[in-house]
């Protein structure tokens, strides 16, 4: 349990969009990438904000050739009117995120349901943030994409060669719940996101997430070498999906994905992003019990749900929901001492003026 301090997401967006710019980003790239560490920050998602996002780009991406900044998208040519191919030319993975699921909903409009797969793309981050931002607009969402990097043994094996592969759904539940609906997860027992963050914190694993160097089980952040699968052979399972996905789209090999110095002449070291956005209407029977309309009767399906003496049950969004609350309520973004500290020696770095705190909170945990 930490103190949490609140700064302000425009001071926060300014450091953020430095830095990118710093790197050869484009304004509009830049601007991507600090609205999505916004909304992670906003939304309580520790493991995929700011610090995470220049990190993932310092380790694997501008730096080294793994990004382009200002690159452009290429849309490939398809026989199918709801479906789209994209060729990201490894552009800034948050930038495309939000492009595709913007068309997506273009196509859903016009078709009922569209989808768009990305080859050659750097990883986006939080997929939950794109999902949502669908949801609250009244569609269905689901996104999946192939990690940087293999660092997840499959079930029953010993060498890492999965992705964490996330998976996020988003429903448009608003109207119902005061909030959507969003399934949002790494198929790993924990991401390594959160591994670099109980590292920050000086905080232990839980059991069963992660091995050593060695193979063998471990809860120090410090010794990770391996994640493995959440729920054994079903994680495993939806972590496999994602591979699936990627492999037919035109993904590389989960072993050399994001490490180009490895690779031999002619294969791909790249990422692959599914994005689907379907319009309620196109799958609405419209026979609704009681002579109830479509969000009424999902409203009176969650109400059955979490009757019964389930009322205190929680809701896949529901801790996201809260965090926005609290986050909005604050006038800001909550970071730890920590990580405020990290983004100001960024702030340093660049020669920009350095975060400070607006107002503490209370312990969260």
């Amino acid at each position: 349990m930490s103190d949490f301090l609140t700064v302000s997401r425009s001071a926060h967006d300014r450091l953020v969009e430095a830095a990118y710019r710093s790197r050869g980003y484009t304004a509009d790239e830049a601007g991507e990438g600090a609205k999505l560490a916004a909304e992670a920050a906003r939304h309580g998602i520790r493991t995929h904000h700011a610090l995470k996002a220049l990190h993932l780009d310092h380790l694997l991406g501008s730096a080294v050739g793994g990004c382009t900044p200002g690159a452009e998208i290429e849309v490939v040519k398809s026989r199918f009117a709801g479906s789209e191919i994209w060729n990201a030319n490894r552009k800034l993975g948050q930038s495309v995120a939000y492009r595709a699921i913007e068309r997506c909903i273009e196509l859903a409009d016009k078709y009922g349901i569209g989808q768009v797969s990305v080859d050659n793309a750097f990883h986006y981050l939080w997929g939950g943030g794109y999902v949502m931002e669908a949801a609250e607009r009244g569609y269905i969402a689901y996104t999946n994409c192939t990690s940087s990097l293999a660092e997840v043994v499959p079930f029953g094996g010993k060498y890492p060669t999965l992705g964490t592969n996330p998976h996020s759904w988003g429903f448009p539940t608003t109207a119902a719940l005061g909030f959507p609906i969003v399934s949002d997860w790494a198929t790993s027992t924990v991401a390594m996101g959160r591994v670099q963050a109980l590292k920050r914190e000086g905080k232990m694993l839980p059991p069963g997430a992660a091995v050593d160097k060695d193979g063998k089980p471990t809860l120090d952040p410090n010794e990770v070498a391996a994640l493995l699968p959440f729920g054994a052979h079903k994680g495993y399972a939806m972590c496999l999906i994602n591979e699936l996905y990627a492999g037919m789209i035109g993904g590389s090999l989960p072993t050399l994905r994001g490490r180009p110095t490895i690779a031999p002449k002619g294969e791909k070291t790249t990422t692959a992003f599914y994005f689907q956005v379907i319009h309620p209407d196109a799958i609405s029977g419209n026979a609704f019990a009681e002579g109830r309309d479509q969000m009424e009767n999902l409203a009176e399906v969650l109400k059955d749900v979490f009757g019964h003496g389930n009322e205190d049950c929680i809701l896949p969004g529901q801790f996201e929901a809260e965090a926005r609350k609290r986050s909005d309520e604050a006038g800001g973004l909550h970071f730890t001492a920590a990580e405020l500290a990290e983004f100001n020696e960024l702030a340093a770095e660049l020669g920009v003026a350095a975060l400070e705190p607006i107002a503490a909170l209370e312990p969260i945990a």
